[in-house]
């Protein structure tokens, strides 16, 4: 194992990899923005290195200023939790050149996953389903004719990245020329590509994603499933495992489209399989994730593995201690909690938090970097931490979700916390019968989206 490791994050993520490290007797060193001076993952760090201003371009997402922090503090490791730099090849590359192990995999299985496009081709190969759409980057003209094969709604998506940037929905043939020319202007500001690619729209659909784990030398451990599709724009919101659209077979034939596709692309360590599973029960590749995700405790909580200290044994050169599926128990999930605004289309909410009082109780866990009088900059993401319970079944998980909500005191900032207590209050939630499409068909009757 590693005897001191750079974790190159910030907030909840980076506190998250500090506790495992310090689990491990690892040292770790953290960086910072002079935004993030006082920040949580500076004080449980065992260093902590500043990196630059505010601006995360100018910090977080800046290569030698993290690189010149790992070595000149002797890391031998960097972990990248997510976000940020945790799935750019440019970035494992360099930690590769200056003998630095990143936690994750090569940079060209990196690349290669992260071109959509590839991506795509590579599943096939693999014999993993996916959407039926264009097979590379497409045209315009090429986008008009593959539209008229696959049908009405389709997806435009970017090839070079993912969150909902550079992604149009296009329901009718004359919206179309406009939908590709936003989207690809979209895509080219936020991830330097404009390319783009088409894909039949699934609907109604659901989110779910396998979670891997893979040491390089034919060993893949696959850790169940995980229902994301409470989401708004994209963005997940509420996370679930087991997922009640899944039968045991279904969940098979998934869990194993993952593990062939792990061995396909020689994938080395955890990643995020994440597919769309239309009514018919069919299911469609979206991406790979190859990283931790913000997800990731929804699993550990239902299989007892951490998947963070499995990580860091993946890249310090230990093989799986057990392979094929991971054993589990019980329902959990997850409830992100946001500085944003529901009522106002989900503005982010930078500001102080004045009041924070976590939830206790069996079967809670509450990943956090939030403390009272924590400062929320309005230069990054606006996760101020996750709400993860676990139970015997899924009604049980709801009751004692709801209840740890109830208890939660996050003041300061409007949040995403009533409307977690909406919907898992709701009918909808309750049958599990919802789809991607459930906060926009339920917003009249959640009344944190309408402010009443």
């Amino acid at each position: 194992m590693f005897k001191r490791v750079l974790v190159a994050n910030r907030g909840e993520v980076a506190v998250r990899v500090i506790r495992t490290l310090h689990e491990l007797d690892v040292e770790a060193v953290a960086v910072y923005s002079t935004a993030d001076e006082d920040a949580l993952h500076v004080r449980l760090a065992d260093r902590a290195v500043c990196i630059g201003p505010p601006q995360a371009t100018e910090s977080y997402l800046r290569i030698p200023s993290l690189i010149a922090a790992a070595t000149t503090t002797a890391c031998e490791a960097v972990h990248p939790g997510w976000g940020f730099l945790a799935e750019n090849p440019a970035f494992v590359a360099a930690c590769a050149d200056n003998d630095l192990v990143f936690v994750g995999p090569s940079a060209e299985v990196m690349a290669r996953m992260g071109d959509k496009v590839q991506a795509k081709a590579e599943m096939r190969a693999a014999d993993v389903p996916v959407v039926p759409g264009t097979e590379g980057t497409t045209t315009l003209d090429e986008a008009r004719d593959a539209a008229e094969e696959a049908g009405y709604p389709v997806l435009l998506k970017a090839a070079a990245g993912g969150g909902g940037k550079g992604m149009r929905l296009v329901g009718e043939r004359s919206d179309l020329d406009a939908a590709f020319t936003t989207a690809a202007l979209e895509a080219e500001a936020a991830f330097g590509d404009g390319s783009l690619y088409l894909e039949k729209a699934v609907s109604p659909a659901r989110h779910v994603e396998i979670q891997v784990l893979a040491d390089g030398e034919g060993g893949v451990l696959t850790l169940g499933e995980r229902e994301c599709s409470i989401q708004r724009r994209h963005q997940k919101l509420i996370e679930e495992s087991p997922s009640p659209a899944l039968s045991p077979d279904r969940r098979e034939e998934m869990e194993a489209a993952a593990e062939r596709a792990c061995e396909t692309i020689g994938y080395r360590n955890a990643g995020t399989f994440e597919f769309l599973l239309g009514a018919d029960g069919a299911f469609y590749f979206i991406e790979l994730n190859a990283r931790l995700q913000v997800e990731h405790p929804v699993t550990e909580l239902v299989t007892g593995i951490d998947i963070v200290r499995e990580q860091l044994r993946i890249a310090a050169g230990e093989r799986l201690a057990r392979t094929g599926r991971a054993e589990r128990r019980g329902h959990a999930i997850e409830v992100r909690l946001n500085a944003e605004d529901p009522a106002r289309g989900f503005v982010p909410s930078p500001g102080r938090i004045t009041r924070f009082r976590p939830p206790l109780g069996p079967g809670i866990r509450l990943d956090t970097h939030v403390e009272e009088g924590t400062a929320v900059p309005p230069h990054y993401d606006s996760l101020l931490g996750k709400l993860i319970v676990w139970d015997e079944s899924r009604p049980e998980a709801i009751a004692r979700a709801l209840r740890a909500l109830g208890e939660l005191q996050l003041d300061g900032v409007p949040t995403t916390r009533a409307l977690a207590i909406d919907v898992l209050r709701s009918e909808g939630f309750a049958n599990g019968r919802y789809s991607t499409e459930y906060l926009a068909e339920a917003a009249a009757a959640l009344p944190a989206l309408t402010g009443s």
